[in-house]
């Protein structure tokens, strides 16, 4: 799938950009991230922008109802065991 294809089905569509952009992940930061990932809840091709996000190392904002810190937790545990 093409990304035109599913960020046109996308629930952030009707939302203001900078609500998936929380300046900080405390206080109101933290808060806005909570209202970000209830948008992504929700969201038809949630799975398709994590995964975007993922491939393409976007280190800022929300994607896929997960913050930088979480996606930087997943690439961790789904990263190949280095040879030792």
């Amino acid at each position: 799938m093409e990304f035109a294809d599913w960020t046109e089905r996308a629930a952030c569509g009707d939302h203001d950009p900078e609500l998936f952009f929380p300046l900080s992940d405390v206080g109101p930061g933290a808060r806005q991230a909570e209202r970000a990932k209830a948008v992504c809840a929700g969201c038809p091709v949630r799975a398709q922008c994590l995964s975007y996000a993922l491939d393409h190392g976007l280190d800022h904002g929300i994607f896929g109802g997960a913050t930088e810190r979480e996606r930087r937790a997943l690439k961790r545990t789904t990263a190949a065991p280095r040879a030792a």
